[in-house]
């Protein structure tokens, strides 16, 4: 074995307690960063699966367009005249099935499929609430949301060969007082009127949505509209990966003509809440592994000043100022090993428990899972912030004059 890893060794263990205190600083350190930062990717994906419960990861629209100039800009011309109230005459979707069409064929695609939405006013007897009606293709709206994996009452395969039949949101159906093989009368914003039987019933983890929303099927929703069967007032767009919603997108946009609404930039609220905890978890978690580290300088730093006699008697010997260094960012990195090992054994175990904890309602159990990802970052984020912490006092070892030291 190397020389300087012998005195390295034996400064480790010359002094049990410090380094027992550093290796548990170290410990706490890890193991609060991956437990924190799985947490936090565990509560954003709870969250992703909700919204991804009733929102695609795309929205292709007619987009209106409440105010346009009468006479466009030219150069350095300014606008006369402006109508603000210049809107469409129509939200459709001109010929769905070919923009339909055209976005399957997108790189990264994996669903498309028409919707029609519409304002309603749920009645029942003398109960009468407002919501939304969505015109779906049941098979197709099943393979973008998953519906089935969250009816709680009757079958969603009966919507398929019926069509006055309609699944409402656990809201309504409490707040009306309706089960499955009800009649629920609808009016839409058109005025017209047309009584649905339940066949079944749905709860996300949106109460907004379980009090609001109801899918019908895709030609019901046109009739309510008095609209033909070519009218579609949104197709929804899901592809491989959520995060690249953005970027296709846009692309679609370019391809089509029409609005593509990616769902982060539908849910900015969220998002503004999952960055903000985000930063709150990492800047947290940072600070301690950061606390550990200045435990580890102080320790070391102690050392150095404990064993500067040593020090100087190696130099004599002839140990130049790069095995100094190397003595001690090798003790750094070995207190920083054993509490990295560790934190990860630590965190694994919260994890564990964590897991198994049942929280009840619509979450379920607690949201927390091993990711590798952070596991690999915190091993990372741990040894670099160790080996400064030794760097820093070895570099001052590294620089003291034996001579000076001696004569003392």
């Amino acid at each position: 074995m190397d020389i300087n890893y012998k005195i390295a060794k034996t400064y480790i263990f010359s002094n049990k307690k410090l380094t027992a205190v550093a290796v548990l600083g170290v410990v706490l350190g890890m193991s609060i960063y991956i437990f924190m930062n799985c947490m936090m990717v565990g509560f954003n994906k709870s969250s992703n699966t909700s919204i991804f419960k009733s929102t695609s990861h795309i929205r292709v629209y007619k987009e209106d367009q409440i105010s346009k100039s009468l006479i466009e800009k030219d150069g350095n011309s300014k606008n006369l005249i402006i109508n603000p109230k210049v809107v469409p005459s129509n939200n459709t979707i001109i010929n769905p099935n070919m923009i339909s069409q055209i976005i399957s064929k997108i790189e990264k695609v994996t669903v498309v499929t028409p919707q029609v939405n519409t304002n309603v006013f749920y009645n029942n007897g003398k109960s009468q609430i407002s919501g939304l009606a969505t015109g779906i293709k049941p098979d197709e709206a099943n393979l973008m949301y998953n519906i089935k994996s969250f009816m709680v009452e009757g079958d969603f395969d009966v919507l398929k060969s019926n069509p006055n039949g309609i699944l409402i949101g656990s809201g309504i159906a409490e707040k009306m007082n309706l089960a499955v093989s009800d009649n629920l009368n609808l009016n839409s914003s058109k005025g017209v009127n047309r009584t649905f039987k339940v066949v079944g019933i749905f709860k996300t983890n949106n109460s907004n949505t379980d009090k609001t929303k109801s899918y019908i099927n895709f030609s019901a929703a046109q009739q309510l509209l008095k609209e033909g069967n070519s009218f579609v007032t949104d197709i929804n767009v899901n592809i491989t990966d959520p995060e690249n919603a953005e970027v296709i997108a846009d692309k679609i946009t370019r391809i089509t003509g029409y609005k593509a609404e990616g769902w982060k930039q539908s849910n900015e609220t969220l998002m503004a809440a999952n960055k903000m905890r985000k930063i709150i978890i990492t800047f947290v978690s940072l600070t301690i592994l950061l606390v550990a580290g200045f435990g580890i300088y102080n320790i070391l730093n102690m050392t150095v000043s404990q064993k500067i006699n040593d020090i100087a008697i190696l130099k004599a010997m002839g140990f130049k100022g790069k095995d100094v260094i190397r003595i001690f960012v090798t003790q750094a990195l070995s207190i920083g090993l054993m509490g990295v090992f560790g934190g990860i054994l630590m965190a694994t175990l919260l994890i564990t428990i964590l897991k198994n904890v049942y929280i009840g309602g619509d979450i379920g159990y607690f949201p927390i899972d091993y990711e590798l990802e952070k596991y690999i970052q915190g091993i990372v984020i741990g040894l670099i912030i160790t080996f400064l912490a030794g760097y820093f006092p070895a570099k001052k070892a590294a620089n003291v004059d034996p001579v000076s030291i001696l004569r003392k």
